[in-house]
């Protein structure tokens, strides 16, 4: 597919034969530093969904500029809005939420500014990997809203209530270090070493069995909505069923002989 403002495209991010190639997303709208709208929503949801379906993608990466990963939603587009049209349009919901449908790991590669919108969506992504560079933070409300994709939510769950709400309510940026020292982001690199820090872990994700890897991530993103009790329950349902996979059989064989195992993602 073809896009115009962002660049799609599977990479090989692993010389391992059998390893799955990466779904590379960079958003590309430049002179607005890379702010959503809902065309650029539109093409990233379709290009989210079109890797998912891959059969040979094993993982996806989100990446912006240099300067942006996304310093949030269109403002001159979301100005003259009202009520009915937000709320008849679905606004957000509609769109926006589409990366909630991908079963495949997500990686968020920032450098620059993710604020308002980019700072959530690089929270929709299932962890984070920061260039030094890389600001954080929540100002809608300097404009008289608040945080509306997530972020009164995700947020709290990243770092805790009281660093949320002193984004939230002060409008003020959070720095790379900060945001891993809170727990927002997983690591931080120098921003030269960003996407190769990235495209590194994308390897690595790429060359384990897909099926156990998609099993990991729905079993960590159900540990935000379940019990504890019904959470270790899933989990171990999961587990159980991936002895039912020839990868756990070619894993632990590897594994006894002392070799590198040859998945074959079933």
């Amino acid at each position: 597919m073809s896009y115009e403002l962002l660049t799609a495209e599977a990479r090989r991010v692993s010389a391992a034969p059998e390893a799955l190639a990466c779904g590379w997303i960079t958003l590309n709208r430049p002179k607005q530093l890379n702010a959503l709208n809902d065309a650029l929503m539109d093409e990233l949801g379709a290009a989210l969904l079109a890797f998912d379906a891959d059969d040979g993608v094993g993982c996806i990466v989100i990446t912006g500029s240099e300067k942006a990963f996304a310093a949030g939603a269109d403002i001159a587009v979301m100005a003259p809005k009202t009520f009915m049209d937000v709320y008849k349009g679905d606004f957000i919901t509609r769109n926006w939420e589409t990366i909630k449908r991908v079963r495949k790991p997500v990686i968020a590669a920032v450098s620059g500014y993710a604020l308002g919108g980019g700072c959530e969506l690089a929270m929709m992504c299932d962890f984070i990997i920061a260039a030094d560079s890389a600001k954080f933070g929540q100002p809608e409300i300097k404009l008289g809203i608040i945080p509306g994709a997530g972020g009164t939510q995700r947020l709290p769950r990243a770092v805790g209530k009281a660093k949320a709400m002193d984004l939230a309510l002060t409008a003020r940026m959070m720095d790379a270090a900060e945001a891993e020292r809170a727990g927002l982001v997983s690591r931080v690199v120098t921003a030269d070493k960003l996407l190769d820090e990235t495209a590194a872990a994308a390897a690595a994700i790429c060359e384990f069995s897909l099926p156990s890897v998609m099993a990991a991530k729905e079993c960590v993103n159900r540990a935000y909505e379940l019990p504890l009790n019904e959470g270790l329950l899933f989990e171990r349902r999961m587990f159980h069923a991936l002895f039912a996979s020839a990868d756990q059989k070619e894993g632990m064989d590897a594994f006894l002989n002392k070799r590198k195992p040859a998945f074959k993602h079933s």
